[in-house]
Order: C-alpha cells, then structure tokens, then sequence
C-alpha cells in the first residue's frame, strides 16, 4: 500500500483516538479510555509502514499538523469547544505548513 495511505489511515486513527479518549473523562469511563488506547495502537501501526518510505520529518510533521485539524474540528462539532479569531488563524499556518510539506515530497 502507498506510504501516503498509511499516513492518512494514522491521522484518522489518531484522531479518533483523541475523541475517544476526550469521551473518557480522564478515564473515568474505562470503556472510552480502552477504545482510545486501541484506537492509539492501530495508528501506531499504520505510522510504522509510512516511516519506512517518507522522511521522518515530514511524516511527524503532517500527522501531528493533521492530527490537531482534525481534533480541533470534532472539538468543535461533536463536544462545543470555542476557539478566539486568532487561534483558527494559528490552525491555519499548520495547514499551510502540512499542504506545503505534501506538495514538496516525493510521491
């Protein structure tokens, strides 16, 4: 499989690794923390093959740049969270930052 699909099958894991463990309320309910740390160990598994063919830094950087996009967007949509004006702009520079790290890599 394409290191890139490996990479994008780690984001979206990790991220809803995140909103599992958000559900768990620091742990107090152990099911949501136990899908978490799954959900946690299956990304781990999909980053490893992606680490094989890409640069490291570039797969660190688009999966923690991804990774807080998408964890902001399900703050927002499924717990309610509120972010000021400058903060969407700061989450803006990581997207740049990751579209121009993809744009720039070897296929």
């Amino acid at each position: 499989m394409n290191p890139w699909a490996f990479l994008t099958l780690a984001i979206v894991l990790e991220v809803a690794g995140t909103f599992f463990l958000k559900l768990s309320n620091g742990f107090e309910k152990w099911h949501w923390g136990m899908a978490s740390i799954l959900f946690y160990a299956l990304c781990f598994w999909a980053l490893a093959p992606a680490l094989r063919d890409l640069p490291v830094g570039v797969v660190y950087a688009l999966w923690a740049g991804l990774g807080i996009i998408g964890a902001t967007a399900i703050g927002i949509l499924a717990f309610g969270d509120r972010l000021e004006i400058y903060q969407y702009g700061f989450i803006a520079m990581i997207l740049v930052g990751a579209i121009g790290l993809r744009l720039t890599s070897p296929t």
